[in-house]
């Protein structure tokens, strides 16, 4: 199916003008399709154009009271010819519920048989849901009615009212792209609340209807002082009336900013114990929506290339507003821990991008750059443009914007234009330094006889000139520093700071965005120095650069991994401790070999648990990674029995499921103990955590069913299918899975044909055999890579893994442990 290029949506855009959508959808024909009658006026200059609809059966299609011939629809597009000045467009479909996350999302829960729905219009899922001109720039407004049973709930983006039974009718919105279109509708549990004369709505499955009255203050809280904090920012009023906040089953993203009704992935409700760490990620997650609704959803990007700054601004204002506004203070910390050593290991790959690429790729081509580069490392970006500009520049500029384009489309230029009104100098070279240049510098400390000496260089591949505003910090044996702010806007930079401190943090702050490297004398003090030093953000710093010195084989794995267990033996912080022991963890079977390690690693997060506050967060982090790694079959067992579990901690039904997971993957479970821990959870969670701890079974019926859904099964549900490719591969399991590595590479490119849209890629990166680290799998997967009949999607993902096997073999021949 072809993808919508950039100059076909130019030449739509300047062909046509969008008036209005009426969009009727009857959601009571049945378990397979949904009725969907879409009404569009509209203008045109020329006098043919095309329409996007991706139905199962198109009915019919009347153009200003003349039947257009359906048959002409192919590979979801229809001609239109005979158009003119003034249009009206009737289209007539059945459409197909879908199990992958896209377009109308129809997902039954376990626990009770209840049906939910859900629509996700991202990118060119909307014509899977109604008939449409798909692409972003073609804003209109939208009506929306709706049949449904009569017990059920409809949301949407204009205000839904409820006008007979089973019928209602949603209010016209702003105009909006068709990418932000959502429907939510079932019998969901329901909780309404206000702000600031904003109604405000939360809903979620029945069967998670008790935690969500648990989580709501918490949620209405955020909501709100996010609210106050995005008005005081902007100085422009949220505009799309109602704010509906509907947590929804089997979501591929965390969330999506659709106006007036945003969605998110379900387990956000949480129904068992989390760390705060996961808590303060939700006020993120919906602090970045909320975001949104100003940057991207008033003003929206002309095409996706811009879709960065979409995701960049709102990643970069989540942190900062959450921080500022709400009880969640540690939002840099995870950032730095989490964030943005996602963004640094994509920005170290083949497919890395600039952060601001150039219009040439098509719609389904962009989304290969949805990725950490445009997240974390244009939030990284926009933290040093903002040092860089001033907030009051850097503000002004982004309020100017959003008055001079609301309700349309804008460009990244736009906005340097705004910033550059607003007092901002010479962004242009910035911009081409910072956005438009892919790649990391590396910054690295050189102590001299008077001082520090920084060294700043440029990747060869991408040279740039980058000035990096930030703060060099040393650190004595105690841990307490002293730390100076530095412009590194030259190869080399004198700073004044005592040479003889015990450990030189370049970027003490996480100020910017670059390859962080110590010398030599900080590396030998780091076991010691790290675990004293303060400041959650330092410890991320240093923990982010032991990670790329070790992933570039320029670090001993052996040194980075006693550094860290060093610093988990009293590390305060769930989310840091969470990182160090998942890179720990990460090592084993890849740069080291899985014993003694795994049971060193093991060793120190066991002996934490003795002395952790019963029930606290950091207890429930470190039990969680002791899970991970322990092969005490004894100790997990009894913890599922209740015995010898740890004062305070709660063992709820999510961390019994991963207490099952490791019993599985060691062998200690088998197919009947799966199922009496699926018989106390009869939950859609439930199901999903089975079908991981199946996968994970060291037997060759296991692996085989498994495979089977993974590679044949069209209709397994995304979360179920994730948790498949997810359960598949366990490092002791190498002898086992041997056979499925050549059947990987066989086999996943034909994926696409059953199912379609981001579950093919995102599959296919969860079942790549990330064990069978030798050149010959190098060989395989370049070969798949340079296949260009293999969807696009998969081959990037398969690209990124391969990237990362070759890192990891020249990290073994660098530092061969036996």
């Amino acid at each position: 199916m072809p993808s919508l290029t950039v100059a076909g949506a130019r030449t739509r855009a300047a062909a046509l003008s969008v008036h209005s959508y009426d969009v009727d959808l009857d959601l009571t024909q049945g378990e397979r399709t949904f009725g969907s009658t879409t009404r569009i006026v509209f203008s045109a200059a020329e006098q043919s154009s095309w329409l996007d609809v991706k139905p199962d059966e198109l009915v019919s299609v009347t153009l200003n009271g003349t039947p257009v011939d359906v048959a002409g629809l192919a590979d979801g597009r229809l001609g239109l010819t005979g158009l003119r000045a003034e249009n009206e467009l009737v289209v007539v479909a059945k459409m197909l519920y879908s199990n992958d996350g896209e377009g109308l999302h129809r997902s039954v829960d376990a626990a009770d048989g209840l049906t939910y729905l859900y629509a996700m219009s991202f990118l060119d899922a909307a014509p899977r849901f109604f008939a449409c001109f798909d692409q972003p720039d073609l804003k209109a407004p939208y009506r929306m009615t709706v049949t449904a049973p009569a017990d059920w709930i409809v949301l949407g983006n204009g205000a839904a009212t409820q006008v007979s039974p089973g019928r209602w009718e949603l209010a016209e919105t702003k105009p909006l792209s068709t990418y932000f279109v959502t429907l939510v509708a079932g019998p969901y549990h329901q909780i309404l609340g206000e702000h600031d004369g904003i109604p405000l709505g939360l809903v979620s499955r029945q069967s998670l209807a008790e935690a969500l009255d648990r989580e709501a203050e918490d949620l209405f809280e955020v909501t709100g002082q996010a609210f106050d904090e995005f008005h005081r920012l902007f100085g422009y009023r949220y505009p799309f009336g109602e704010y509906h906040q509907a947590f929804v089953p089997e979501f591929n993203a965390g969330a999506m900013e659709n106006p007036g009704c945003v969605t998110f992935r379900d387990q956000m409700v949480f129904r068992s114990a989390v760390t705060e760490g996961e808590r303060s990620n939700r006020a993120r997650t919906v602090v970045h929506e909320m975001a949104h609704q100003w940057f991207g959803d008033t003003v929206t990007m002309q095409w996706w290339n811009d879709l960065w700054l979409n995701e960049s601004f709102a990643e970069y204002m989540a942190h900062r507003v959450a921080t500022a506004a709400t009880r969640y203070t540690d939002n840099w910390i995870d950032f730095a821990f989490i964030r943005k050593w996602w963004g640094q290991q994509a920005d170290q790959r083949s497919s890395s991008h600039p952060i601001a690429a150039d219009a040439v790729k098509d719609a389904l081509g962009s989304l290969d750059d949805f990725d950490g580069i445009s997240y974390a490392k244009g939030a990284a970006v926009l933290k040093q443009l903002n040092a860089y500009l001033g907030d009051e520049v850097f503000l002004n500029g982004v309020k100017a914007h959003i008055n001079a384009n609301e309700f349309g489309n804008a460009t990244f230029a736009d906005l340097v234009a705004k910033w550059t009104e607003a007092g901002a100098v010479g962004l242009e070279a910035w911009a081409q330094n910072w956005l438009r240049t892919p790649g990391m510098d590396t910054i690295t400390a050189e102590r001299t006889a008077t001082g520090i000496k920084l060294h700043r260089k440029a990747p060869a591949a991408h040279p740039a000139d980058r000035p990096h505003q930030l703060t060099i910090g040393g650190y004595d044996e105690s841990g307490q520093g002293v730390s100076v702010p530095v412009l590194l806007d030259a190869d080399e930079v004198e700073v004044a700071l005592d040479p003889s401190v015990a450990v030189v943090v370049p970027d003490a702050a996480d100020d910017t965005w670059a390859k962080i490297r110590f010398d030599a004398q900080s590396l030998g003090k780091l076991p010691a120095v790290m675990p004293r030093i303060e400041d959650g953000v330092t410890r991320a710093v240093i923990l982010n650069s032991l990670r790329d010195s070790t992933a570039d084989a320029e670090l001993d794995p052996r040194l980075g991994f006693d550094i860290v267990l060093a610093a988990l033996a009293t590390e305060t912080s769930d989310i840091a401790l969470g990182a160090m022991a998942g890179w720990a963890r990460l090592m084993l079977g890849r740069y080291l070999p899985v014993e003694p390690y795994r049971a060193r690693l093991a060793a120190v997060l066991t002996e934490r648990l003795q002395s952790l506050p019963a029930g606290s967060s950091l207890q429930l982090a470190v039990v969680r990674g002791v899970v991970g790694v322990t092969d005490d079959v004894d100790l997990l067992s009894g913890w599922l029995a209740g015995n010898g579990v740890p004062d305070g901690l709660a063992v709820d039904a999510d961390l019994r499921w991963v207490i099952t997971l490791r019993l599985a993957a060691l062998g200690a479970i088998d197919d009947a103990g799966i199922d009496a821990e699926l018989a106390r959870d009869t939950s859609s969670e439930g199901i999903v955590h089975a079908t991981r701890c199946r996968a994970a079974l060291p037997t060759a019926e296991a692996k085989e069913r498994t495979w089977a859904q993974i590679t044949t099964d069209a209709e397994i549900a995304n979360y179920e299918l994730y948790a498949a490719c997810e359960g598949f591969w366990q490092y002791g399991q190498l002898e086992l899975t041997a056979p499925y590595v050549d059947r990987y590479f066989a086999e996943i490119a034909g994926t696409e044909k059953l199912r379609s849209g981001w579950v093919v890629a995102q599959s296919a990166a969860l079942a790549f055999p990330v064990y069978a680290i030798d050149e010959r799998v190098v060989g395989l997967a370049a070969g798949l890579v340079a296949d260009e009949d293999v969807p696009a999607g998969i081959r990037r993902n398969v690209g990124d893994r391969h990237d990362d096997l070759v890192r990891t073999l020249a990290v073994r021949a660098a530092y061969p442990v036996n």
